[in-house]
């Protein structure tokens, strides 16, 4: 089901049944500040397993923590001081951060080293369905492994029947976030995407 929504001005309505189609288990697909994303509930495990189906993603591929502002970070994630200073220069803004993972995360989302990727889209749709929800939306990249981000709402329905919903807020973008690891008391850029990269290898922060 195609949802049209205003990108700088979300309708309400349309915004709570996003919400409560994630409450229900539901997957849904909807844009962000870089690409388009696929999301689901957190805490649901069937809602995940559907996820990772309807991407064929492998078990060990990781997903983002879209969350709505840096005070909501700190549930999942261990961020030091210097982090935190790193986090709020930064976000909302086009970067995935990697962090420690808090014991709130469910252990169904955790890797072998216990980390999660953090996400502050800058864009009026995630971050009113955040509000809304509540909670994280676990999210990955609205495309094929290997491939392009799909900007064309319509064209995402299509190519991922499974999706429940899709918030078309018009075309997307096809570069995504750059990632960031923050552990271990370093700066790694462990992929260059959106936003400026160069910014974390020289030294301007």
């Amino acid at each position: 089901m195609i949802v049209e929504i205003d990108p700088l001005h979300p309708e309400p309505r349309k915004i709570a049944r996003a919400v409560a189609a994630l409450e229900a288990g539901e997957v849904i697909a909807y844009p962000t500040d870089t690409v388009y994303a696929i999301g689901c509930d957190l805490h649901n495990r069937k809602a995940i397993d559907r996820m990772y189906q309807i991407k064929r993603m492998k078990s060990d591929q990781p997903l983002a923590f879209v969350c709505h502002d840096l005070s909501e970070i700190a549930r999942w994630a261990i961020v030091e001081n210097a982090q935190y200073r790193l986090l709020r220069r930064l976000l909302p803004g086009p970067y995935t951060f990697i962090l420690d993972a808090t014991r709130e995360v469910p252990k169904v989302l955790l890797l072998k080293r216990k980390q999660v990727g953090i996400r502050v889209p800058a864009h009026p749709v995630p971050l009113a369905l955040t509000e809304a929800f509540g909670r994280p939306i676990i999210s990955t990249t609205a495309s094929w492994h290997g491939q392009d981000a799909l900007v064309d709402p319509h064209e995402i329905a299509t190519e991922f029947p499974g999706v429940d919903i899709v918030l078309d807020a018009g075309v997307g973008g096809i570069i995504p976030t750059t990632v960031v690891d923050l552990t271990g008391g370093g700066v790694t850029v462990l992929r260059e995407g959106a936003g400026d990269p160069d910014l974390f290898h020289s030294g301007a922060l």
